[in-house]
């Protein structure tokens, strides 16, 4: 297939990546033609994919609209994909405009493309690190420069953990971030399970083609990665559940399988 110019030199664009896919779920644009391909498999033995990827991407705007309001002005967003359908910054800005924002990904596309649709938007960042190195992210020049680490920050880990294998330990991965967190800030987080969905583990299967293989875990496994962090209530929750707009959203909130916490660091 014929290369677009902004692409990395050395990406090989008929490689699925997760940031693609997921931009596909939401009817973006910013993905390739092996990436729609693999999103159709995936829609056949598993089509409710569309809808995993709206109600956690809706979690993910209510979740920052809350810290926003609860004097959060910074965010690190991890694994972030492409800044597009609500992306952070601007649902902060709807209520502090100098919020600032790091955008994190390790997809050297989705970091072209966020550094192109992000150019001319003031006091946000893109870096390109991987989110199992705290110190690549935290230490790195480009969040040093745009956010200060001595004040409030809230770390976003949203549909990203689960492509993290038990070998590369997630939980610890988890507590080496909340052991940089400054005191006042928070942690936004969601994790796909097969807990009530059994046909998404079918779906993870097939990201075994993919440059991000998924990993399922239960909502005990979930939760026990959250040691260390008070939960801001409703706790652990199906994602729709997570203070939802109007009380219909939650309906069958099950249905979606991404379990979601929003949550203060406990002091070390």
């Amino acid at each position: 297939m014929s290369r677009p110019s902004w692409v990395p030199p050395g990406v090989d664009v008929d490689v699925p990546s997760a940031a693609r896919l997921y931009d596909y779920y939401l009817g973006g644009n910013y993905n390739f033609a092996a990436d729609r391909q693999l999103a159709r498999r995936i829609y056949e033995v598993f089509p409710q994919m569309p809808h995993l990827a709206r109600v956690n991407r809706a979690f993910l705007r209510r979740s920052v609209r809350y810290l926003a309001t609860h004097g959060i002005r910074q965010f690190v967003d991890l694994g972030c994909g492409l800044p597009t359908a609500g992306p952070v910054h601007e649902v902060v800005r709807d209520i502090e405009p100098d919020s600032r924002v790091v955008y994190v990904d390790n997809e050297p596309v989705a970091v072209a493309h966020s550094q192109l649709l992000l150019r001319d938007t003031e006091h946000t960042a893109v870096l390109q690190a991987d989110l199992t190195d705290p110190a690549a992210v935290l230490d790195s020049p480009v969040t040093r420069e745009l956010l200060d680490l001595d004040q409030p920050v809230a770390v976003l880990m949203v549909a990203v953990l689960h492509f993290v294998g038990d070998r590369d330990d997630p939980a610890g991965i988890l507590q080496a971030y909340r052991r940089r967190m400054p005191s006042g800030g928070y942690l936004v987080f969601s994790h796909v399970s097969g807990d009530t969905l059994p046909d998404v583990a079918r779906a993870a299967e097939l990201y075994r083609n993919s440059q991000n293989p998924a990993y399922l875990r239960s909502r005990d496994e979930i939760a026990g990665m959250l040691s260390g962090f008070e939960l801001v209530d409703p706790g652990l929750v199906f994602v729709p559940e997570w203070h939802p707009d109007l009380p219909e959203d939650a309906e069958d909130a099950a249905s979606c399988s991404f379990y979601g916490a929003v949550g203060r660091p406990l002091p070390l």
